[in-house]
C-alpha cells in the first residue's frame, strides 16, 4: 500500500518493536487462511507475540511496560493486515490485562502484571446478551456472598476464551456498574457454537458464570471517564490492517491479471486507477485520524476518547469500502475460497460489528456535530 510520512508517527526509540512484529507477522500471514477456515485459535500467534515481550510492554510503566500508544497502534496494523483475528485476539488480551493492572489496587496489578509475563491469557467478558452494544452498563446485578458478590449470567463475544486464565467482567453492584478480574474455575463455562461469516479464528464465544464469586479484593476501581483505553484507541488501527491487506491483494491481481481484449493488465484501466484513487485518499484520512487519536492518548488528552469514536467509524467504514473494492477487481477469481480476496471482504465486516457499532458511532458523532454550535 502507498503510505506518506505522518506527523504522528511511533517515537524512533521504539521502532525495533515493529521490526520485531513484522517479523512475526510473516508467518502469521501464512498460517492465517488455515485458522480461517478450521476456525481454530492462533494460539501459536499470541504465544509469539508474548515471548517477544510485547505483551508486557503495553503495560503502565510501573510494571515494566510503558509502550506509546502511537507505536502499539502502528503494531496492531501490522498484525491485523497479516491475521486479523491475531489482532482482535491479542487487542482484547492486552486491553484486558492492561485494564487489570491499571484499575486494581496494588497487589492485585502486581499479581496481574506477572501473570501476564508468566504467558496467562486475558480475556474481556463486558458484552451481556441482553445489552447490545452498550457493554459499559451492565444489566446483570450480583448477589452479595461472604467475600466478595455472586454472578450468574453470560457475556457474550468473549475472544479466545476457551484458553483465557482471566477475565475482566463487569456488572452491577448496588444498581453501580462495577468492574472486577475473574479467575476461571468451575463455575465458567463456555457456549461451543462459534461459525461466523469472518474473523472466524477469534472463538468469540458465549461464556457463562454460574455462582462465580467475585472476590472484593479482585475489585477493580471506576475508570476514568476521560481516560482513554488501549481497546478504544487500538480498534481503529485493527480496521485499518484489514484495509490496508485488501488494498495489497487488490493491486497485486490488478497487476497480474492479463486482459486479451485489452492486452494489458487490468491495472491499466482507468476505472480501476480512479476507483483505487479514491479509496487511496480516504484510507489516508482514516489513518491520520487513528493516529491523531494515539497521539492524544499519549498525551493524556481527554479528547482521545471521542475522537476514538470517530476514528473507529472512519477506520470500520474504509475498510469495508476497501474490501469490497477488492472483489470488484478480482472479479471471479477474487470470489473463489481460495483467495485471500474473500477472506478480507469477510473480516473487514467485523470492525463495523464491533462495541460500539459504526450505527451507535454514527448516532454518537452525528448528535456532536447538529450539537455544536460552531
Amino acid at each position: 500500500m502507498l503510505t506518506r510520512p505522518s506527523a504522528f508517527a511511533p517515537p524512533a526509540g521504539e521502532a525495533h518493536w515493529l521490526d520485531v512484529v513484522r517479523e512475526l507477522a510473516v508467518g502469521f500471514a501464512e498460517r492465517a487462511p488455515g485458522h480461517d477456515a478450521d476456525s481454530t485459535l492462533p494460539l501459536e500467534n499470541l504465544q509469539a507475540l508474548n515471548a517477544s515481550g510485547l505483551d508486557v510492554a503495553v503495560l503502565p510503566a510501573p510494571h515494566g511496560g510503558g509502550l506509546s500508544f502511537a507505536t502499539i497502534g502502528a503494531a496492531l496494523v501490522e498484525i491485523s493486515a497479516a491475521c486479523p483475528a491475531t489482532a482482535a485476539l491479542w487487542l482484547m488480551h492486552a486491553g484486558a490485562a492492561h485494564g487489570l493492572v491499571s484499575l486494581s489496587e496494588p497487589t492485585a496489578a502486581r499479581f496481574y502484571a506477572a501473570e501476564l509475563a508468566a504467558g496467562r491469557r486475558f480475556a474481556n467478558a463486558l458484552s451481556e446478551p441482553s445489552s447490545g452494544n452498550l457493554f459499559l452498563t451492565p444489566q446483570q446485578s450480583a448477589t452479595p456472598v461472604e467475600g466478595g458478590w455472586r454472578l450468574d449470567g453470560a457475556k457474550r463475544f468473549v475472544s479466545g476464551c476457551e484458553v483465557a486464565d482471566h477475565f475482566l467482567t463487569n456488572v452491577l453492584v448496588g444498581g453501580v456498574p462495577t468492574f472486577f478480574g475473574v479467575a476461571k474455575d468451575d463455575s465458567v463455562s463456555f457456549a461451543g457454537v462459534w461459525d461466523a461469516m469472518g474473523m472466524r479464528a477469534t472463538r468469540s464465544q458465549l461464556v457463562s458464570f454460574a455462582g462465580t464469586v467475585l472476590r472484593e479484593e479482585r475489585r477493580c476501581a471506576v475508570p476514568p471517564p476521560t481516560s482513554a483505553n488501549l481497546i478504544s484507541v487500538g480498534l481503529p488501527f485493527l480496521s485499518l490492517g484489514i484495509a490496508r491487506a485488501a488494498v495489497d491483494a487488490a493491486s497485486e491481481h490488478a497487476r497480474g491479471r492479463f486482459l486479451p481484449g485489452v492486452g494489458d493488465v487490468l491495472a491499466s484501466l482507468q476505472w480501476v486507477r480512479f476507483e483505487m484513487a479514491g479509496l487511496h485518499v480516504a484510507l489516508r484520512g482514516a489513518f491520520l485520524m487513528a493516529e491523531q487519536v494515539a497521539w492524544l492518548a499519549d498525551r493524556d488528552d481527554p479528547q482521545a476518547t471521542p475522537a476514538a469514536v470517530e476514528a473507529k467509524l472512519a477506520a470500520n467504514e474504509v475498510a469495508k469500502a476497501a474490501a469490497a473494492l477488492g472483489v470488484k477487481i478480482g472479479g471471479a477469481s477474487g470470489y473463489l475460497s481460495t483467495s485471500p480476496i474473500q477472506r478480507h471482504f469477510r473480516d473487514a465486516q467485523a470492525g463495523a460489528l464491533m462495541a460500539y457499532s459504526v450505527e451507535v458511532c454514527s448516532d454518537v458523532v452525528g448528535t456532536w456535530v447538529v450539537q455544536s454550535p460552531r
